[in-house]
């Protein structure tokens, strides 16, 4: 290439992609009522898991102001705690709570990721929002206006996710989050599709976070607010595109040698397997029984089944055989001293281990009390973990999306326990009718557990009616969860 092929300082119009996410966010109606009944689930669900976070001191360190003191006397609630804080920060408090225990929704294909991460952005803005509307003796924003945003961010983030492989080139996949909540807060903000633009395209400026902090040698509890700070730095965009007029950067995706397609991409630009619409939440998997990386969650529930079969005989086995998809053959089979939460709940061998030992697997079996357990480690030692080809195939079809894994344990007497395959887990679209009502006791004893009897029954009620929980200001519903 030569210099006179990028020394050109005449603007082009905007990358194709970024004005496709501007059309959709400011243009596009929602007529799924599947769709909004998902994503109700969902914004329970997310929840939930921001309040059983709350129990785990690490995570609540990160839920304050910046630096002491530095709250708003009208700020947006922080669920579960006292804070009231400006939107950017109140952004990455909601995220990292929702996030910390890896076990709100998720989203697997090329790339994989947490749609539900978004409402970090999604419930600081919307609260923030709807609070000024007051203010101003403007309409506020509703639940359902929420759960509409929410849609959207889900479909920005799926449908990258479903052709374009972040994890392949180092990146992190809360860099789709960034995308999705940048887009979807700066229409909250009032912008249009000019300001939209120009948002997104800062948030492709900032390239991407590298995953190394969730790989050994070095995974880390970073990963646990990662989410945390991408919602935060998308507000940070959506603010400045609408508050502060700043400049947009039209080709930051296809820009010679500067650009992102060139400079991460090597040169490819991104594919798409369908247009925008509602997919990504109707077909959003839940994580309802276990708090573990998706791609482990049928392993999980394989040795849950096989637990009774094994528990008398453990000093018997010879080996574990673990077959399972690509993906999770390749991000979470990993052998060798778990140094920390983060390290255990990222390891197949670990999540399998302990539900055939125990029965059970908890957010607080990841901790050092329990790892400390030396049959964790000697079931681990005896595990082979093996791609399963028909599980990957799988797992890529649009059709399907399944998850599936499979365990067998083998004595050294030279029997063996069932092999239990699992294709789908309980937080499935296909298993959507016996999961629903578990991820309803999920939310209430999350609720029950954070909150006195009298405030517990009052989030319960109000989030009970789903047309009137719809109905409610946003600032109100998450006035509930204040402390």
């Amino acid at each position: 290439m030569s210099h006179a092929d990028i020394r050109s300082a005449i603007r082009p119009q905007p990358d194709q992609p970024m004005v496709d996410i501007a059309d959709y966010v400011i243009d596009a109606s929602i007529h799924s009522a599947e769709a909004y009944t998902t994503a109700r689930y969902m914004l329970l669900d997310a929840l939930a898991c921001a309040m059983l976070a709350l129990k785990f001191p690490d995570c609540v360190k990160h839920l304050g102001p910046v630096v002491p003191g530095a709250e708003m006397a009208d700020g947006v609630v922080i669920p579960g705690t006292a804070h009231r804080l400006d939107p950017v920060q109140a952004a990455f408090a909601i995220g990292s709570a929702v996030r910390w225990l890896d076990f709100n929704d998720t989203w697997l294909a090329a790339e994989w990721g947490h749609p539900s991460d978004n409402l970090g952005t999604i419930l600081a803005v919307g609260d923030y929002v709807s609070r000024r509307n007051v203010r101003l003796g403007k309409p506020p924003l509703s639940v359902r206006d929420i759960l509409g945003y929410a849609i959207k961010a889900h479909e920005i983030q799926g449908c990258y996710a479903l052709k374009n492989s972040f994890n392949r080139l180092g990146l992190d996949h809360v860099i789709l989050g960034r995308l999705a909540s940048t887009a979807v807060a700066t229409a909250m903000l009032g912008g249009g599709k000019d300001e939209i633009i120009t948002a997104i395209s800062h948030s492709w400026i900032d390239n991407g976070a590298l995953r190394t902090y969730r790989h050994a040698p070095n995974t880390g509890p970073r990963k646990s607010w990662a989410a945390g700070d991408a919602c935060r730095r998308a507000v940070l965009h959506a603010l400045n595109a609408v508050d502060k007029g700043v400049v947009g950067y039209p080709s930051a995706l296809s820009a010679k040698t500067w650009g992102f397609y060139d400079v991460v991409c090597q040169g490819k630009a991104f594919e798409f397997e369908r247009p925008f619409a509602s997919y990504v939440m109707e077909n959003v998997l839940f994580k309802i029984s276990f708090p573990a990386e998706f791609h482990a969650q049928t392993a999980v529930e394989c040795a849950m089944q096989l637990h009774p079969q094994v528990v008398e005989r453990l000093d018997q086995i010879e080996r574990i055989a673990i077959e399972t998809q690509e993906a999770g053959a390749r991000i979470i089979d990993k052998t060798g001293p778990l140094s920390n939460y983060a390290d255990r709940d990222h390891c197949i061998q670990y999540m399998v281990a302990v539900p055939l030992l125990l029965g059970r697997l908890t957010a607080a079996d990841y901790n050092d009390e329990v790892a400390a357990d030396p049959r964790i480690d000697a079931l681990r030692s005896r595990m082979t973990v093996r791609e399963n080809p028909q599980f990957t195939r799988d797992y890529f079809d649009p059709d399907k999306r399944y998850i599936g894994n499979s365990v067998q344990v083998f004595f050294k007497d030279g029997s063996a326990s069932d092999k239990v395959s699992i294709d789908y887990p309980i937080g499935h679209r296909r298993r959507r009718a016996e999961g629903i009502p578990l991820l309803l006791q999920k939310f209430e004893a999350a609720i029950s557990g954070q909150f006195g009897t009298e405030q517990a029954q009052r989030i319960l009620a109000a989030s009970a009616n789903p047309a009137a929980l719809e109905a409610m200001e946003i600032q109100q519903w998450l006035a509930l969860f204040g402390r």
